[in-house]
């Protein structure tokens, strides 16, 4: 760009900054980038498009967030500003891959097994409201078919879900649905997706439905911040860390709780004095609105 200067009878050039995009590190110009609008971070809109595409590709369209794992924010992509940056065809099947992914990790519905019949079934809850991990027999509004929630066959009454894996076809042989402790393939206890364990510790979480569960005895231990199923009973010192990096790991949870109290208590006197201040602003907000009510004609 050309900006002429009279004073000085001369053109002085002034060139537009360059910002470093992060994924495919290319200056490209101010026009060229492209804002997430949840957390502000800059990338080319090239690089953009193509880091949607790749992930609808591959089917990870549940929980899109910013291509920087150091964002501070992790924001987050939304369904309208992916709409505006992908193909139509590309969001239709990024709309169809999310509903299939939202109903599989529903535990009251379920798609009917049938073959053509893509109906969507209520699975019936406990007295308490949570969905049974007991196999329940689901009957297809559409189709009339009477099937299993957990292993999606024809309802099979008193028998496990076993049980009838092994009296049919060998070709329809699977991972089994109860908890052998020595096996090297489970089930989740949620969403009863296939899980393997290599090594590690037995704190284990399902990639699919973030589930948190001992690897030994299937127990959920969403609410075990510290570890204490493995300080008794049959899964006792089964953990797999050492004694040292287990009471590290309670004091890390027990000081983050610590100083959040901290910080409440210190900021408690504070929150008082401006208490007042803040009634006082709303009570004019809302004094000021009720009289443009009253000065409004009729």
């Amino acid at each position: 760009m050309a900006a002429y200067s009279a004073s000085r009878n001369s053109v002085d050039l002034a060139i537009d900054p360059l910002i470093t995009c992060r994924l495919c590190l290319v200056e490209c110009s101010l026009q060229d980038m492209y804002e997430l609008r949840d957390c502000k971070c800059l990338y080319c809109e090239k690089c953009v498009r193509m880091y949607l595409s790749v992930l609808i590709t591959d089917g990870n369209v549940l929980y899109i967030t910013c291509p920087d794992a150091m964002c501070k924010k992790s924001g987050q992509i939304q369904p309208l500003e992916i709409e505006s940056l992908v193909e139509p065809k590309m969001f239709e099947r990024y709309k169809r891959l999310k509903y299939q992914k939202e109903i599989d990790l529903d535990p009251n519905r379920t798609f009917c097994p049938e073959n053509g019949c893509e109906t969507i079934c209520h699975v019936c809850s406990t007295s308490t409201g949570e969905t049974s991990t007991r196999p329940t027999p689901v009957e297809c509004p559409s189709c009339g078919l009477q099937f299993c929630s957990i292993c999606k066959s024809k309802w099979h009454g008193t028998q496990t879900c076993d049980e009838v894996m092994l009296h049919g076809k060998h070709e329809d042989f699977g991972i089994p649905y109860t908890n052998t402790e020595d096996a090297s393939i489970k089930r989740c206890p949620v969403c009863h997706v296939p899980i393997e364990r290599n090594d590690g510790c037995a704190q284990m979480m399902c990639k699919r439905c973030k589930h948190v569960f001992c690897w030994y005895c299937l127990t959920s231990l969403d609410d075990d911040f510290l570890l204490r199923h493995y300080d008794k009973g049959p899964c006792k010192n089964k953990l797999g860390h050492t004694r040292a990096s287990v009471i590290w790991h309670r004091t890390q949870v027990v000081g983050i709780f610590a100083g959040f109290g901290v910080l409440l208590l210190v900021a408690s006197p504070f929150l008082l004095l401006a208490a007042p201040c803040i009634l006082c602003c709303k009570c004019k907000v809302c004094k000021c609105c009720e009289e443009e009510d009253e000065v409004l004609p009729t």
